[in-house]
């Protein structure tokens, strides 16, 4: 019981918390709007951690700059991505239908491509880095600058996300494009510039995930893949294309991860996550 009610477990649920909303907001994003499963998410976020650890060692750039960097990279990839190979098949309804089907295959492929290239490029060394480690003291808890700092910018950054799609046109006009594409369509929304925009922000969220996620633990070519994980569960959670539903399942994911961790050990984290998986496909297929 005291594990429970305590304060230090909880701020690590709230710290890991608004990673996974961030990570499950690109990724529920981009399949609300286009229908495609991006399993190469969580290689996305290990790119950001590369730019803000190479800012850092190389160029002396703390996180709270980088992570901007980070952000930008990833979303010009899926600019390029995006012009280069998808527009030209979203543009034709029967491309479009093959597209959505075979998403997670093509993903997987670039998937792979993007571990092996950072593999090549940085080695698959673990990379960390010691940025605003110092210890603050909050009444009884005590804690890293780094995971107040990942907080802050995680909540930052999902509120801001939610007063874009509640108020902004363009925000607007996705939604109507998460709830009904063709609908949306007859009303005179451009489906291929909201698709451009919300494929640019879905990558650059995991830009900026990537780079909170290597302020407080190491980085390799090939440590997506929880996230990836993590996210999937959290959009089955919350819904598929339900923006709230993605954040409260976010929530809910890193609550059950870290107490359940705390009640047992370490050891069994990733069994949790994966046994959370497995039965929500059974409650909820």
């Amino acid at each position: 019981m005291e594990q429970i009610a305590s304060l230090q477990i909880l701020l690590s649920a709230l710290v890991l918390s608004s990673v996974y909303v961030l990570v499950a907001l690109g990724l529920n994003l981009v399949y609300g709007t286009m229908r495609l499963l991006n399993v190469a998410h969580g290689d996305l976020m290990m790119l950001g951690g590369y730019v803000a650890y190479w800012s850092f060692i190389l160029l002396g750039i703390g996180t709270l700059g980088s992570m901007f960097g980070a952000a930008a990279l990833c979303a010009l990839l899926g600019f390029i991505l995006y012009q280069a190979l998808l527009r030209r098949f979203l543009s034709n309804s029967k491309f479009a239908e093959l597209l959505e089907s075979n998403s997670m295959i093509i993903f997987f492929g670039l998937s792979i491509i993007a571990q092996n290239l950072m593999s090549l490029a940085f080695s698959a060394d673990p990379r960390s880095y010691s940025y605003m480690n110092a210890i603050v003291e909050l009444g009884p808890v005590r804690v890293e600058a780094t995971r107040l700092v990942v907080l802050g910018v995680g909540v930052a950054a999902a509120t801001a996300c939610v007063l874009f799609f509640r108020y902004s046109r363009l925000g607007l006009a996705a939604r109507a494009l998460i709830q009904q594409k063709d609908a949306a369509a007859l009303v005179g929304i451009d489906a291929n510039q909201i698709n451009l925009i919300v494929f640019c922000l879905g990558f650059g969220l995991a830009g900026l995930a990537g780079a909170l996620v290597s302020m407080t633990e190491a980085i390799t070519p090939f440590g997506g893949f929880q996230y990836t994980i993590a996210a999937f569960v959290i959009i089955i959670l919350g819904g598929l294309g339900n923006i709230w539903g993605g954040i409260i399942g976010g929530v809910f994911l890193a609550f059950i991860e870290i107490y359940g961790s705390a009640l047992t050990s370490t050891a069994y984290r990733s069994i949790i996550v994966y046994g959370v998986f497995v039965a929500v496909l059974c409650l909820r297929p």
